[in-house]
């Protein structure tokens, strides 16, 4: 079975390398307060090259925002927003610059140090060439599907607490089965969104980090966000999302069970 021990309070346990992982994605997000100059080339030209040897490609996107005018009685405006995507040829690494947000997102996670030390990269790059002085949010998360055979006996692989209405008599007629449950992580001064639960064939519960797939799959969702502003420091937005990483292991290997380490080629 999973660990016994509160998984928002305990220690996370060495990791586990799974050659055969479910994790399909891992999302780190920082939002801040607008910069504007973020949507002009030439302001963001240096923070290209910081990146370049590493996410070679570019595509700016263009987008519509609605903005809600400070006077009273001026309707709402529409405005054009330049997202920065930057990625590598194979795209199984993506770095996504906005007016007001940093997102740095992976198919091709290896390991918490690999993926920290990834992240260090382009926040480092964020501050010496955007300066965005406040940082209103970090997230962190981490999304796992399970398909094929061991959706038939989840109890094997998964705590009773989270396997839920799927092991009684019920399960063979469930369809569509989801459960969310938010935590106060105190230490961290953050949240975890957790969600779990079975889909049917080509559903999905988030369009732009799930994509639907021809048969039914269980997910296992870690979503950690920070509950406040900060001052922005390359180094504090790093130290907490190394944290939230610990914090979204240990939440992990409390809901799994050794059998599902081992189906996915954990070495124990």
């Amino acid at each position: 079975m999973g660990s016994r021990q509160n998984p928002l309070t305990a220690s996370a346990p060495p990791e586990v390398w799974l050659p055969q992982a479910p994790l399909i994605r891992v999302v780190t997000r920082i939002d801040f307060p607008v910069v504007v100059s973020i949507g002009k080339a030439e302001f963001i030209a240096p923070f290209q090259e910081a990146l370049r040897s590493v996410y070679p490609v570019l595509r700016p996107e263009q987008s519509l925002g609605v903005v809600i005018s400070s006077v009273p009685r001026l309707p709402p405006t529409q405005q054009t927003q330049t997202t920065w995507r930057f990625s590598q040829p194979d795209n199984s690494w993506r770095v996504a610059l906005a007016p007001n947000f940093l997102a740095i997102e992976t198919t091709a996670y290896q390991s918490k140090s690999d993926f920290v030390e990834r992240a260090k990269l382009v926040i480092e790059a964020l501050g010496e060439h955007v300066n965005p002085q406040v940082v209103d949010r970090i997230g962190l998360r981490f999304l796992d599907r399970v398909i094929g055979a061991p959706i038939a006996n989840l109890s094997k692989y998964v705590r009773s607490e989270v396997v839920g209405i799927l092991t009684s008599e019920v399960a063979p007629n469930v369809q569509h089965a989801l459960s969310e449950s938010v935590f106060n992580v105190p230490e961290e001064k953050a949240q975890l969104l957790a969600r779990w639960g079975l889909l049917p064939p080509n559903a999905t519960v988030d369009p732009a980090a799930l994509d639907p797939i021809g048969e039914p799959s269980w997910i296992l969702d870690l979503d950690m966000y920070s509950t406040g502003s900060n001052a922005f420091t390359p180094k504090n937005v790093v130290d907490a999302i190394s944290g939230y990483a610990d914090r979204i292991y240990a939440f992990f290997r409390w809901a799994v069970t050794e059998e599902f380490l081992k189906l996915y080629g954990g070495r124990l």
